[in-house]
């Protein structure tokens, strides 16, 4: 029982990459770079959204949610992952692990619900066009938004702590550089099988329901989109449900090979790694993807830095 108890009194030791220092002075400056790009770029779409009135649409709002997301995301998991790749000392206190693991969990399943909630405000305006200021009120947008919220933090207190009470026997080495699901499960000295039954069961609702749901979403979106007659209507409508496919693609690749496969089948390198271009890759780029393409967001900038610019 004394044996059961470091855990909760030392904290935790996040192994990471310790057995290859020459890579962590090089991921240390890689998640950096990223996670400055993150906040960068994250919050110029919370501001813009906010501050340019032809941005304040459905597809807006949500999309600063993400971004709002990604911001926390990173923010929750980024900090620590910098400073035990920057010295020695790897620790992390036991509370520190339950709000990370907590955290990165939660918003990890709004991501989920959201990126599902964001098909349908794509097949809305591309299928329903006439009819998309009554489907997506601002009243529905809201409540939309929070089943997203409520679903993640939701499932989050289910499994964060049936992870955390988990008998370790005085283990405290966890072989990652977070305080992730797997990993931690990977540490138990019991038989795990109820609790990854509960999380597969749970990844039902809040990873391969809203999968499914953005599947069909889209077959919707491209049976109307091949209905257009005109080339130029049929690449506006593309290119409004492209950048949301392409976030979908790189955020659920990763997601479900971290948690919907057994604890016995997980590979430690590849969970880090992947873990890393979830952490840090996918939140960074997400702004890119919606904002490169995106004629509204681009003029919003101009016309936010032109003011800035009048004003000096």
């Amino acid at each position: 029982m004394e044996k059961d108890n470091t855990s909760y009194f030392e904290g935790f030791v996040l192994v990471g990459f310790s057995d290859r220092p020459h890579l962590e002075l090089i991921l240390f400056v890689v998640v950096l770079i990223f996670y400055l790009l993150t906040l960068l770029g994250n919050m110029t779409i919370i501001l813009l959204s906010a501050l340019d009135s032809r941005l304040h649409t459905p597809m807006y709002f949500f999309l600063a949610n993400l971004s709002f997301l990604d911001t926390c995301f990173t923010t929750g998991s980024i900090p620590q992952m910098l400073y035990n790749l920057w010295g020695p000392d790897k620790s992390i206190s036991y509370l520190g692990c339950a709000i990370q693991l907590y955290f990165v969990l939660a918003l990890g399943g709004v991501e989920c619900v959201l990126l599902a909630v964001m098909a349908y405000d794509r097949y809305a305006a591309v299928c329903k066009p006439l009819h998309y200021s009554v489907i997506m009120h601002p009243r529905l947008c809201g409540q939309l938004a929070s089943v997203a919220w409520l679903s993640g933090f939701g499932n989050s207190l289910i499994m964060a702590p049936q992870t955390l009470m988990l008998p370790r026997c005085g283990h405290r080495r966890v072989e990652h550089f977070l305080c992730e699901m797997p990993a931690l499960i990977g540490m138990a000295c019991v038989d795990t099988m109820n609790l990854e039954a509960l999380a597969f069961a749970l990844a039902i609702f809040i990873i391969l329901a809203p999968l499914i749901f953005i599947l069909i979403s889209y077959g919707y979106i491209a049976r109307a989109v091949l209905r257009i007659k005109s080339a130029a209507g049929r690449k506006k409508a593309f290119n409004t449900c492209s950048s949301h496919l392409i976030v979908v693609s790189l955020f659920y690749g990763t997601i479900i090979y971290m948690y919907l496969q057994p604890a016995n089948t997980y590979s430690q390198d590849q969970g880090k790694f992947l873990t890393l271009f979830y952490t840090i890759v996918t939140p960074s780029v997400n702004p890119l993807i919606y904002t490169l393409r995106n004629k509204d967001v681009k003029e919003a900038m101009k016309k936010v830095l032109g003011k800035g610019s009048a004003e000096v």
